[in-house]
């Protein structure tokens, strides 16, 4: 008879839902609910302005190379955006003095213009 029952690591006290306590066999009960664990990652993203300095300093660039960088960068987007602008303010100068120009002639030529003009037409 004594085979039948389980042994005494195996036996624990539960409470049923009715309040009384009885034995049970531990093997047979249920597994604990347990809440899933919640994983929180917090991404970080680098200023675009920052980037090039962090993957400098991953790849084993000296301090001296990513100060410079920083320092230089902002310099050197300002030094060709302002030879940008000198060149388009150079180009509109061009357009209006040849606009001009040419305004000017056909007003002033008179009919030694416009046979010039009729002569270049016809070739």
């Amino acid at each position: 008879m004594d085979q039948h029952l389980p042994t005494a690591a195996a036996v624990t006290v539960v409470q049923l839902p009715d309040g009384t306590y009885t034995y049970a066999d531990t093997g047979h009960l249920p597994a604990p609910q347990v809440a899933p664990q919640q994983i929180v990652q917090h991404i970080h993203q680098a200023a675009p302005d920052r980037t090039v300095q962090r993957m400098a300093l991953g790849t084993g660039v000296g301090a001296g190379a990513v100060s410079a960088s920083v320092y230089f960068g902002p310099m050197l987007v300002a030094a060709i955006t302002s030879m940008a602008v000198s060149l388009a303010v150079v180009a509109l100068v061009v357009v209006v003095i040849g606009w001009t120009t040419v305004t000017v002639v056909r007003s002033v030529a008179g009919t030694d213009g416009e046979a010039a003009a009729k002569s270049l037409r016809r070739r």
